[in-house]
């Protein structure tokens, strides 16, 4: 399942479920079919990620472990490093912070 991230006031952000929900947790938000993150809510979403990816790196957890599909896709390429939670986690923390400059919310499944 895809998790579809949308604002007003930019352009969607489409991630697969388990890193969807794995920043949702993040954040404190429940990994449900709909939510909303308010621009009120939005400093506190950033600050967590932030926290959580320097929590990582300081530990040498940045890269998660890779799932099974991407395991078959990452074979598919020259190298099959897995991916940060930074790299996973930049793109939606730029839609927040985006989103929140232009007094939008950010919603998802609806």
């Amino acid at each position: 399942m895809l998790f579809k991230f949308k604002s007003q006031a930019a352009a969607d952000v489409i991630m697969l479920q388990q890193t969807a929900e794995e920043l949702l947790k993040i954040i404190g938000k429940p990994a449900s079919a709909t939510g909303i993150v308010t621009v009120a809510q939005v400093p506190g979403a950033v600050a967590a990620l932030r926290q959580e990816i320097e929590r990582r790196e300081a530990l040498g957890q940045g890269q998660a472990a890779a799932t099974e599909a991407e395991q078959v896709v990452a074979a598919d390429f020259l190298s099959a490093e897995p991916i940060s939670l930074r790299q996973r986690a930049t793109p939606f923390i730029e839609l927040l912070e985006v989103s929140a400059a232009a007094g939008k919310d950010v919603v998802w499944g609806v």
